[in-house]
């Protein structure tokens, strides 16, 4: 059973594979053709924490391609009142075709694929954001970016950064990650990035320098500050990341030609400035419209790999 949790569990070719898919059905979608690739199909959705991109993708995503969708809040269902994991997995994995989990541990995740009978995919948790990453790469694909690509990352050590390393390791591109002191990343997740980087040929650095790892590069992005979770820390979060906006002075040291990217929800005047957020090199909104399509092509993918 294949599942969709990190992208360590996949290739290369993997990887490519499932986004040439969802190019594919996309541009079948525009083209106004809504093929039944997964008719009758339900999607379950468990969320634990919130969400406006997640959601809305996913099921609009599962509709389109002849599915339903099923909103499984954790305040609805009685894994919020202590059910086991291992318990909901059983029971929901035999009614439904395939389950999205958006949560906070990862080990939760981890967990509940152990006791499904059918595919999981990783909405988000505290480590990894995959799907995330697959609609980046597919975007940064459609406006022709992936040739000798640079990518920096700006901000904090999250699970937006780390999945930044497995994709890049994966790929075999460069990438550099610029947090304040005291925010790196996760050392296991880095020591993993940097072993498969030395057989895709990817080049990583890591630095506290947001203008070092700005030089030259031909992608910029990053990511909210303050995560879920973290609102009692806001007050000394921003007095860290001081120098870490991503603005026009920053953006002059990369590629004149470089690009932008941000998960969202973006916080004009923390992260990034309004002008870069709504300047001409951004690509904020074709990314988060690729929520949808590279989360289709995951689900496809998955459906036709179940063994």
């Amino acid at each position: 059973m294949r599942h969709f949790l990190t992208l360590r569990d996949f290739t290369k070719d993997e990887i490519l594979d499932i986004l040439n898919l969802a190019i594919t059905i996309k541009k079948e979608t525009k083209a106004g053709v809504l093929k039944d690739y997964m008719p009758k199909k339900t999607l379950g959705m468990i969320f634990e924490k919130s969400s406006t991109r997640t959601r809305v993708s996913f099921e609009t995503g599962i509709y389109q391609l002849g599915g339903i969708g099923l909103f499984l809040s954790s305040n609805d269902i009685q894994l919020g009142r202590g059910e086991p994991m291992k318990d909901t997995a059983r029971v929901i994995s035999r009614m439904v075709d395939m389950v999205m989990i958006r949560t906070f541990s990862q080990s939760k995740i981890e967990e509940f694929a152990k006791y499904s009978d059918v595919p999981v995919i990783n909405g988000l948790t505290d480590e990894y954001h995959p799907v995330q990453l697959m609609a980046d790469y597919m975007t940064l694909m459609e406006h022709n970016m992936c040739d000798n690509l640079k990518v920096t990352y700006i901000g904090d050590g999250n699970n937006m950064t780390h999945s930044w390393l497995i994709l890049a390791a994966k790929l075999g591109f460069e990438l550099r990650v610029a947090t304040p002191k005291g925010y790196e990343v996760n050392s296991e997740i880095l020591d993993y990035a940097l072993s498969e980087a030395k057989k895709s040929g990817a080049k990583i650095i890591i630095t506290n320098d947001p203008k070092e790892a700005m030089k030259d590069v031909t992608v910029a992005t990053t990511d909210t500050w303050v995560s879920m979770g973290q609102e009692d820390e806001k007050e000394k979060r921003l007095k860290d990341f001081n120098g870490f906006i991503v603005d026009d002075a920053l953006m002059s040291l990369a590629d004149k030609n470089c690009k932008f990217l941000h998960c969202l929800p973006a916080y004009r005047g923390y992260e990034v400035s309004e002008d870069v957020l709504e300047g001409k090199n951004s690509l904020v909104f074709d990314e988060a419209e690729n929520r949808l399509h590279a989360q289709k092509g995951i689900m496809v993918w998955l459906d036709r790999n179940r063994s």
